[in-house]
């Protein structure tokens, strides 16, 4: 019953200074919608990186020759970058027990040409085995196979991007295209992929035989990956090691450091997860000032309401009401500016973050934790900001309340 009724009091006192009420309120109204928000852009970010590091390929190991180093926040490759050969990619492919397939694969920036139109795009030697790895598909046509490597036959398979650029609505199979000074015959288009973990188009590309590009394209006898498949991502580490082993043997590297990098899809993973959540938590963190800084108001504003209706504590106290009633009173007021705060910003942090989602291109995801925390702490806040006012009030001594103005 005193928990009715002070809560009715409380609602009546704060309905009666409905604008002081709104300004107390509006800073933990921003603070718990800026969590809100903020969170659903750091998860959402998170959600998309780890959706492109999945779409890179399944239970992925990629060999890189020489060093890997980030630089600008890229992968540059630092060193010997010929270290890595076909022959490596075969005995890794024969020798290791805990993969199912490896590609090799070199990559070089070209000229491409189509009748008027030319763009520069990334040609990829490779083979057939690199469809399983990297998740690819074939949307019309068909991928090259082993025998075409192998007779040095001069067929492509394109990107989305490169069959827009230069064949736009028209279908690219069996049209002729230049690379470089060499015809190939366009055989298959590939399905869409979208861009990677820095933003490089997946889609503007295209696979040629590795052995067609190697002795007829690029005139080389390195590659720069090799791209392997672990038999399962319980696996992805032992591939790994068993890797390194081949290769360190293979080079002859006894007491020399690798002149290779090995980078698997759990590292990369895990790099990445921990880089999302540091960003998330940042964001979380600049939202909680706010939601602090809303607190502090409240404090304020209930402190002012204690020296205006210092008159008014002196008569409840005349008339019989306990100390308990009083600290009861203003607690509740304290509780109902925040959790009002709160719940508005719920609502508001959920429209804006369903509708940015909806309307943009950002990559927005709802917490529901961040959420049931940030109500929490509105609640907490109110509770915490609202002990000392109410403590105060009860405190005061009732004959020198009425004497009050």
């Amino acid at each position: 019953m005193k928990l009715i009724k002070g809560t009715r009091i409380a609602l009546k006192t704060l309905f009666s200074h409905k604008l002081r009420t709104a300004l107390a309120t509006l800073g933990i109204f921003v603070g718990v919608c800026s969590v809100i928000v903020m969170v659903a852009i750091g998860d959402g970010a998170q959600k998309q990186v780890l959706s492109k590091i999945q779409a890179m390929g399944t239970d992925l190991v990629i060999v890189t020759a020489g060093q890997v180093k980030i630089i600008a926040g890229r992968s540059r490759q630092t060193g010997n970058v010929t270290t890595l050969t076909l022959q490596d990619a075969k005995t890794i492919s024969e020798e290791s027990q805990y993969i199912k397939a490896a590609a090799p694969a070199q990559t070089k920036k070209m000229l491409l040409k189509y009748e008027s139109l030319s763009t520069n795009t990334s040609v990829t030697g490779t083979t057939e085995a690199l469809i399983p790895i990297r998740n690819l598909s074939v949307q019309d046509g068909r991928f090259f196979t082993e025998d075409e490597n192998r007779t040095l036959q001069r067929v492509a398979v394109i990107g989305k991007t490169v069959a827009k650029n230069l064949f736009e609505n028209r279908n690219p199979v069996g049209e002729t295209i230049r690379i470089g000074k060499v015809s190939f015959e366009v055989i298959g288009v590939l399905n869409e992929k979208g861009t990677d973990l820095v933003g490089n188009d997946q889609d503007d590309v295209i696979y040629i035989p590795i052995n067609t590009a190697l002795r007829r394209l690029f005139n080389l006898t390195y590659i720069n990956n090799i791209y392997v498949q672990a038999r399962g991502s319980d696996d992805i580490d032992k591939a790994a090691s068993e890797i390194r082993d081949i290769l360190r043997e293979r080079h002859r590297l006894r007491n020399k450091p690798d002149d290779f990098t090995i980078q698997s899809q759990t590292e990369i993973l895990k790099t990445e997860k921990e880089t999302s959540q540091t960003f998330t938590n940042l964001l979380g963190a600049v939202a909680g000032i706010s939601l602090f800084v809303g607190g502090v108001g409240i404090l304020s504003i209930m402190l002012i309401s204690i020296k205006e209706r210092t008159r008014e504590i002196g008569v409840r106290r005349a008339v019989g009401a306990l100390k308990r009633d009083l600290l009861l009173q203003f607690i509740v007021e304290s509780l109902i500016l925040s959790l009002s705060g709160g719940i508005a910003g719920i609502l508001l942090g959920i429209v804006l973050s369903v509708g940015a989602s909806y309307f943009t291109n950002w990559p927005l995801s709802l917490s529901i934790p961040a959420i049931v925390i940030s109500f929490l702490f509105s609640a907490m806040i109110g509770l915490i900001f609202g002990v000392y006012p109410a403590t105060k009030a009860a405190r005061l001594d009732p004959i020198e309340a009425l004497k009050a103005e």
